[in-house]
This record gives C-alpha cells, structure tokens and sequence, in this order.
C-alpha cells in the first residue's frame, strides 16, 4: 500500500522532463550541435567568480566540522542577517534577521508557505495563468486548493477583473511571479499597486487578510529600463519566497529563504507556522557550506550580458519570420504563440522534425503558446532559425 496522491505525483509524466531526455538522447545520436532545447531553465552563465573563489576560502580555511556541521534550524543568524542588510540598502524596508528562514531552495520554501497558511480545506491559492506547473503540488501540500486566473492575453500582465472574480471567501493569498516563468513578463508598479488595491478590498469584505506569496527566483534577472518591484513596498501583506538558483546560478546547491516582514499581519506567527511547515517536511538546517557562501556573496549580481543578447536575438529572429511572441524583459524565457494554435501538435512536430524543443503552454495553464528558454549557447539561437522559419512556413499558413 502507498499513498495515492503521492504515487500519482511521483508517475505524473513531466513535459518538461521528457523533452530534457529526448534531447539528451538525440544529442547522443546526431551530435550536441544538431539538438536545440530548449526546455529546461538551467541557467547557462557561470555563478559569478567571487562564488567560487568564496567556496575555495572557506574549504581551505574553516574547520571541517565548522564548514560541514549543521546550522540551526533557521539557518545561521550571520547569514539571515547580511540578507537583511541588502535588503535594506536596495529596498524600502527595515528587513531583520528574525523576520528570515533559510530554506533548500525556493520550492520548500513555498510549499513550507503553502502549509503555514492552510487552516481548513476550502483555503485557496489564487494563481495567474502563464504559472509554474509545480505550483498546482505546492500550493495543495497544506490540504488547499488552487484557484486559476486566466491568462491576459496579449501582453500577459494581469487580468484585474478576472482577479477580482477568482478571489472568494476562502482565499488566503495570490501568487505573484514576477519577472514570470514562463513568459518572462515583468509586472508593472502600476499592474501590482492595482492587485494590492483589490486585495485590501477583498480582505474588509471577507474580514481576513489576503495574502501575496512573492515567488522571486529571478528578481535579479532583468534588462533595458525594466524595474521589478519589491512587493512588500506596495502591499504590507506580502510574504517573499527567492532563491539564488538564477540569480548566482546555483540551481543545484538549493539555497533560498522566505521573508516573512513584521508589518504583515501576525507576521512573527506566519513565520513560525513557515518554520513548523518548513520541520514537517525535512527543510531545515539548510546546506552549511552555501549558507556561509551566500553570506560573502549576498551582494553580487549576475552578469546579463549573454542572456540579454540571446533574447534579443531569439525575439527579433522569430518576430522578423511572423512569430507572435510576448517581448520578455525579465528572467530567460520567451512566450510564443504556436502559429497553428494547438501548442502541443507544434512541439511535437518541432521536435520530430528539427530537433528544436520547446514546452507547450498547456502545463503553464495557457494553451497555445509555447515556453523558450533561452538560457542556451548563442550558436544554438542561431542554428535553430532555419528549422523554426521551415515550421512556420509548414504551419503557419
């Protein structure tokens, strides 16, 4: 006997995933240069060099058992605290080391959120459409459920009135991604001053906070004159969950925090539900030796100069062919509409017939688009033009 709903989610296939291994698999057959996937966001950018000359000091210098023992469960104060520290010289806000808990990353750290905030089984998690697909396992680990805001179509801001409508009684918190995975859309002040608006409304007419859970992995990744805004500035009830994975291109030491600020309502008892939650499912004690790199390190921005270029060339390439894509000015991915419509027929024939992977829109909650990420070797851009401009010459017509 096993549990179903976690044998379902442990067989659940993942597009994601597949196509990852089919280009693996292909890349084996016909070589590296001929596959171009670009499936997975793994971000391609060297961790800046002060990461790795960091991590070389301390192995060096620290004592074993002081490097590799553990930290408290909440990670260690000095870490927590130089994190407050940067968030006070770069935000408005008096960040404190009490008002942080360390996590392995940024998926714990929501799904430790998720928990703290579920008190019966009617709460709801409102999403907006283009979302993570895990989002529908992460918000529902507390007993929960997840409510969909459909997407607004074209410029993938949000749809306010659909907001307005989606949020009921049992809400305990929207999600807001932004710059967004998959569309790489960065939400205006002005779009979040307005969900903050219908938040404080919905929380006097439903006589209960409203929570915004801020999913912020890739805060830091963003290009031209476009600004990301520190949510808890425009809304107090905001609760940030972030990662260093995009930012220093650490995806695989799992490393990240929530933030949970005093002026949100019973802040310093969400904080303690998150780090009960965060106990239950076995995150806590985050890695030590990443915990004292990030503490070095927690003012180092990531180089954007090779993604920038690959958005670039991949938006201006496939708008210049006839593509419809949503210009992204943050994180790496980029929001095509599949020219015949069905998202998951033009993956399919991408794949089989030029090797070029790309994810449908489906699993994002917004059929009929298709998610880039472009977190890949420039020559791989622009190898891959000639096979997108024979698709959209075959199925665009």
């Amino acid at each position: 006997m096993v549990n179903e709903k976690y044998y379902g989610y442990g067989t659940a296939p993942s597009i994601i995933r597949e196509l990852f291994a089919y280009g693996l698999e292909q890349a084996k057959k016909l070589g590296r240069d001929k596959v171009y996937d670009y499936s997975l966001g793994n971000p391609s950018i060297p961790a800046p060099k002060k990461v790795n000359a960091t991590i070389k000091k301390l192995v060096d210098e620290e004592s074993s058992i002081l490097l590799h023992g553990y930290s408290m469960a909440q990670g260690f104060e000095s870490t927590r605290e130089a994190i407050a520290a940067n968030l006070r010289k770069r935000f408005n806000t008096n960040a404190k080391a009490s008002e942080l808990f360390m996590t392995c990353g940024c998926a714990p750290a929501l799904v430790s959120v998720a928990c703290a905030l579920t008190t019966k089984p009617d709460d709801n998690f409102v999403v907006i459409a283009p979302y993570f697909p895990e989002y529908n396992v992460f918000f529902k680990a507390g007993g929960g459920k997840v409510r969909r805001v459909d997407p607004d179509i074209p410029d993938f801001q949000i749809n306010l009135e659909a907001l307005e409508a989606t949020i009921n009684h049992d809400t305990v918190a929207v999600v807001i991604n932004s710059p967004n995975n998959p569309s790489g859309v960065v939400y205006t002040k002005e779009t979040l001053e307005k969900i903050a608006a219908v938040l404080k409304r919905k929380a006097v007419k439903y006589e209960h906070p409203i929570y915004i859970i801020a999913d912020e992995p890739y805060r830091e990744l963003v290009y031209g004159d476009a600004v990301v805004t520190f949510i808890p500035e425009v809304y107090d009830d905001t609760i940030v969950c972030y990662s260093w994975s995009k930012s220093l291109s650490l995806p695989g030491e799992r490393i990240g925090y929530v933030y949970v600020p005093e002026k949100c309502h019973n802040g310093k008892g969400v904080l303690s539900a998150v780090a009960g939650a965060a106990r239950e499912i076995g995150s806590v004690c985050p890695p030590t030796l990443i915990q004292r790199v990030v503490e070095e390190c927690v003012d180092c921005m990531p180089d954007l100069v090779a993604y920038d270029e690959n958005r670039n060339d991949l938006y201006n390439g496939l708008t210049e062919m006839g593509y419809e894509c949503a210009k992204p000015d943050g994180a790496f991915y980029l929001f095509m509409k599949a020219p015949n419509g069905d998202d998951m027929a033009f993956s399919e024939a991408a794949k089989l017939e030029e090797n070029i992977l790309i994810v449908p829109g489906t699993g994002f909650g917004c059929p009929g688009y298709l998610r880039l990420a472009y977190c890949v070797a420039n020559e791989t851009i622009k190898n891959s033009m000639p096979g997108f401009k024979r698709l959209i010459e075959k199925y665009g017509k």
